[in-house]
């Protein structure tokens, strides 16, 4: 597996590149990538069934300017900006029987990513079906949600480090499906920062995932995919 750290200057660029990627290793049976970008302007991504109406304070957004994009995998509607990493994973579903099965899938890969987080003195758990929290107050600082190849998986996954929450409260409404765990605790008592900085979070994954190849850049192949997923 090779890590990129690729930010591209818009959010649509960014959200684009994932599939492009996951394109790739479709059309070439691989490679398989994690990715870890941010972006540095704030926007709204709805998940692929998402309904902004039921999701988005609309006025309060567009009063704002703020971007309402879609994303191509499922999950629910978030907020990202500065202070929000993301990580795209590309992986194989045949690196593990796991990855068979969507409920596994999100498990085995979120497992992988506290791991990480646990060399880091982060004391984090998986809570199902797709959110990792806290354990000693089961607050959330990392959502995920898939878009399922016929060979391969794009997990999209978030960490809140220094995130401004009050966006969250100010933009998004409180979800009208939410997972037991979070027992209808309202956006600021149910979301929380991880105390790190970006590097060490990117670095305390790639060592979940045992990562050993690290890339900076494009390669001319993703650019060219890229370019015609923007054109369509």
């Amino acid at each position: 597996m090779i890590c990129k750290n690729i930010f591209l200057s818009t959010p649509k660029e960014n959200l684009y590149l994932d599939d492009a990627l996951l394109k790739i290793a479709e059309e070439n049976n691989g490679p398989e990538v994690l990715r870890f970008w941010e972006s540095s302007s704030i926007f709204i991504v709805l998940g692929k069934t998402s309904k902004a109406q039921d999701d988005v304070f609309l006025t309060k957004a567009k009063e704002d300017n703020v971007p309402i994009l879609r994303r191509s995998s499922g999950g629910g509607t978030v907020i990202q900006g500065p202070g929000c990493l993301n990580y795209s994973l590309i992986i194989s579903k045949t690196s593990d029987r796991a990855l068979q099965e969507i409920p596994a899938s999100y498990s085995f890969i979120s497992t992988k990513v506290i791991s990480g987080l646990r060399l880091l003195c982060v004391n984090a758990e998986f809570f199902p079906p797709s959110d990792i929290a806290l354990a000693e107050n089961q607050k959330k600082f990392s959502g995920n949600a898939q878009k399922r190849g016929r060979n391969f998986i794009l997990h999209h996954g978030t960490i809140l480090y220094n995130f401004d929450l009050s966006l969250v409260e100010k933009y998004l409404p409180i979800p009208q499906k939410f997972p037991e765990y979070r027992r209808e605790r309202g956006h600021r008592d149910f979301l929380t920062n991880i105390s790190l900085n970006r590097k060490d979070i990117e670095q305390g994954i790639a060592q979940g995932f045992d990562i050993t190849v690290f890339k900076e850049a494009m390669s001319e192949k993703e650019r060219k995919c890229l370019a015609e997923i923007l054109s369509k």
